[in-house]
């Protein structure tokens, strides 16, 4: 049974690994299409990174498949400079280069609007804390694993099954917190309970028994729970677009004061505000898996809030991320020429290595333990 629970652990790391590469994916098609609607050529659209694994020729464009499964790229003519062509990037018009270097950013936006109109056609529930009580209309506590020949399991509950209500001899409790699931579970076991269960729109009641004597990581039910709201309601489909576009809008503001918020914290000495994560490849990888622990809506919302983030660290204006390139089009319309290409390129070389060293600290440091503690506990549910 261990070997299906990992394979089906490896099935969810790969379907949110593959989900991020689709939107590095999409961000190099930003570029791709604003480049070829202002005529420069682009030599090649590549999916991962070299060494090439196949390519193949169409128009005057290669398209390849690459070994290292990282991302994406796009090679346009003239981009690094000193090409004097009318079909090269350098010798756009700057407004026209600045759209170019803007595509990436700007299909991030797109996908995530999309992304969330879809989550709008089938509503989006995310885990809260018992703590958190304002801005959600809805909550309920939902099973979100079970252990195997637990009373839990026997009785026949499901994951994804919502807690409505628990009984006993005197006590009809509605359950809306976690707090409140566990002690209620607590105070009666070795007893016969009722759990009134919300599946598929429909209520059911099961009788169990919580057992009274059991491992220190097993519980008396058999079960983890996580307390739910309903952050992203469902609506027709023909709302959904109008809806999906207003809330990536909302997504980048709270994202930009999040990060503002961090940075200030970070600048002014205070170190990492509280609930802030380091996070490298993998670990959104990870935090991808789990959300689909959560049902397609959350995962959804989750990778649409992801594409939010990319887009705005992407704008920052640090060589080797299309904000570098950007600033280096703005000092070029400042002063009447473009700066020296060695310069750009030395300094985006420089960046580039010390943006990969970080992102390796913090997988070695913040992801790697994720990464266990994911498949101890998906192998072990």
């Amino acid at each position: 049974m261990s070997n299906v629970k990992c394979h089906v652990v490896f099935l969810t790391l790969l379907i949110a690994f593959l989900s991020l590469i689709a939107l590095m994916i999409i961000h190099e098609f930003g570029h791709f299409i604003i480049a070829k609607k202002f005529g420069v050529k682009v030599e090649e659209f590549g999916i991962g990174y070299p060494p090439r694994i196949f390519g193949k020729k169409f128009g005057e464009t290669i398209y390849s498949i690459n070994l290292v499964p990282l991302g994406a790229f796009v090679k346009i003519y003239g981009e690094e400079g000193g090409i004097d062509d009318y079909r090269s990037f350098a010798n756009l018009a700057i407004w026209k280069r600045i759209l170019i270097v803007l595509g990436g950013v700007i299909a991030f936006w797109v996908a995530s609007a999309i992304i969330f109109s879809i989550a709008f056609t089938i509503g989006a529930f995310v885990p809260i804390g018992d703590q958190d009580i304002q801005g959600f209309a809805k909550t309920h506590i939902a099973i979100v694993a079970i252990e195997k020949a637990s009373p839990a399991d026997i009785a026949g509950l499901k994951t994804g099954d919502r807690v409505i209500n628990l009984i006993n001899a005197s006590q009809n409790i509605e359950v809306n917190k976690i707090a409140d699931f566990q002690k209620f579970i607590q105070d009666n076991k070795g007893k016969s309970i009722a759990l009134i269960i919300s599946r598929d729109g429909k209520y059911i009641p099961f009788t169990l028994t919580p057992r009274a004597q059991h491992g220190p990581n097993e519980g008396p039910l058999g079960v983890a729970v996580e307390r739910m709201a309903e952050v992203i309601e469902k609506h027709p489909w023909y709302e959904a677009p109008v809806r999906g576009t207003i809330y990536c809008v909302t997504a980048t503001g709270n994202a930009v004061k999040s990060i503002v918020d961090v940075l200030t914290s970070m600048f002014t000495g205070k170190g990492v505000p509280a609930g802030a994560e380091f996070a490298g490849p993998v670990g959104i990888t990870i935090f991808l898996a789990r959300a689909a622990d959560y049902g397609l809506g959350f995962f959804l919302y989750f990778i649409g809030s992801i594409s939010v983030l990319v887009a705005l660290f992407n704008l920052f204006p640090i060589p080797a991320l299309d904000g570098g390139k950007l600033l280096f089009l703005i000092i070029e319309k400042i002063k009447g020429r473009p700066v020296s290409v060695k310069i750009e390129q030395t300094l985006t070389v420089i960046f580039f290595i010390l943006l990969i060293s970080m992102s390796i600290f913090i997988t070695i440091k913040f992801d790697i333990p994720r990464l266990s503690d994911f498949f101890r506990a998906g192998v072990g549910k």
